[in-house]
């Protein structure tokens, strides 16, 4: 090797895997070993060591090794691939699409206004202006279910899960999440090696028992949940039982809590969070997606300097920060009185829509929960049957065993029943046809809970 900088180094490591010399999963030498055998000092082999890291080309496994990295995940092969609907699989007729887990867009305020009011807005005077717009922060501080120490915005929810996940988990680490949960995060979560430990729920979020097993069994950096309107369940945290849950995370203080509040102001739950009493451990995601927009692309991230500091200096490096021109829209949707109605009438309405499916399977004798969000999480006995019988009726939802950790106690489809505006009887009808018939009580989960988490 002629090159023998950091950069040669890495180089040359990267030509060996790019042409398969080093296979996925292939240990590295030590770096002593590497210096040694070179003749150079263990701090430039350090050094490429971290830009093979950073380019994503090796991963290091604490004492384990340095291993070289596998290809990415084929995209058919993600949890989140697995939920839209496959138009060709589905008969003729009008698609009834329920898969989606997105709005109803007849139910988002209109931008139209809120643009007219800002007009020609010039809100960035330099690339170093800060990243959330002052006037912006404040309303989000206003609203922050604990004083959060720094606070800022970025490109919705996954974007700041994905942000945060760069900050605080490491390849091999021991992350919690919610059994079940949402795909797309336990998507990250694999991707980035992290291995996923499944920690059951019950109507009220995650079960303390459940908890306490969990960090008893593992020694986790973080604890990934959603303390309002849990998709795909629609369960939300109570007061109390996320100060019991809090209580139980003070004995772990190595473990980071990362809320993904991703209804926001569609939820009916109020706001609540473990940052009240950890508020130096917990980081909180707010989204604007589903009350004002998918389309505005923000999301609000608060909590401890450690990690939104991290957060906002390695942007500084990408995107820099949100379109202030967004930030400004958002800000006068949250501070319009007509748009606050607004937002407040479609969180009505996709009660009353949830309510009425809700109580139309229940008639039919079908289990399923929806407390809150738009969607409703639905027991069947078995999933492909269920899928297949819906496609029949030009139908599609989303298949339960993306959302699933571990294997539940029967199968489930998820319907985004914030879509379903009216003919709810007959629809309740289709549904329990797709469910089997009689599946209340196909498992002990459901067995105690007559009419699901409601």
């Amino acid at each position: 090797m002629d090159d023998r900088s950091a950069r040669g180094i890495a180089a040359a490591v990267s030509r060996l895997v790019t042409a398969g010399a080093l296979p996925a999963g292939t240990r590295l030498p030590t770096v002593r070993d590497v210096a040694r055998e070179l003749g150079i000092s263990p701090t430039t082999v350090s050094e490429a060591w971290r830009s093979l890291a950073r380019a994503g080309a090796i991963q290091t496994r604490g004492r384990s090794g340095t291993f070289v990295a596998g290809p990415s995940v084929p995209r058919q092969r993600l949890r989140y691939a697995q939920l839209g609907a496959r138009v060709s699989e589905l008969r003729g007729g009008l698609l009834r699409d329920y898969s989606t887990g997105i709005p109803d867009y007849d139910l988002l305020p209109s931008l139209t206004e809120a643009l007219k009011r800002i007009g020609d807005a010039r809100l960035t005077t330099s690339y170093l202006d800060g990243a959330v717009l002052p006037g912006l922060e404040e309303v989000l501080r206003e609203r922050w279910p604990f004083p959060p120490e720094r606070l800022t915005v970025v490109d919705g929810a996954m974007d700041a899960l994905d942000r945060i996940t760069g900050v605080v988990v490491r390849f091999g680490d021991h992350v919690l999440v919610e059994d079940p949960a949402f795909p797309p995060t336990l998507d990250l979560l694999e991707t980035v090696g992290a291995t996923v430990v499944g920690v059951g729920i019950d109507e009220h979020g995650l079960r303390p028992d459940a908890l306490t097993a969990a960090l008893a069994g593992y020694e986790p950096v973080a604890l990934f949940l959603q303390p309002r309107a849990h998709n795909p369940t629609g369960a939300s945290m109570t007061p109390a039982r996320a100060d019991k849950l809090a209580r139980i995370l003070a004995r772990h203080p190595g473990v980071t809590v990362i809320e993904d509040d991703h209804a926001g102001a569609i939820a009916t739950a109020p706001p609540v969070s473990l940052g009240r009493r950890l508020p130096d451990r917990t980081v909180h995601v707010v989204s604007f997606s589903k009350s004002h927009g998918p389309d505005l692309r923000l999301a609000a991230i608060g909590g401890p300097a450690s990690v939104v500091t991290a957060v906002t200096d390695r942007r500084l490096l990408g995107p820099g920060w949100s379109s202030r021109l967004l930030q400004a829209v958002l800000l006068d949707l949250l501070t319009n009185p007509a748009t606050v109605r607004q937002v407040a009438e479609a969180r009505d309405e996709y009660a009353r829509r949830r309510t009425a499916l809700l109580d139309a399977l229940d008639a039919r004798g079908v289990t399923a929960t929806g407390a809150d969000g738009i969607n409703i999480w639905m027991a069947v006995a078995n999933q492909q049957v269920a899928l297949l019988t819906l496609a029949a009726h030009g139908i599609a939802v989303a298949p339960g065993a993306p959302f699933e950790v571990s294997h539940q106690d029967s199968d489930h489809v998820r319907i985004t029943a914030g879509l379903v505006r009216d003919d709810f009887e007959a629809l309740a009808g289709i549904f329990a046809e797709a469910a089997g018939g009689e599946v209340r009580g196909s498992g002990p989960r459901a067995a105690s809970h007559p009419r699901g988490w409601r």
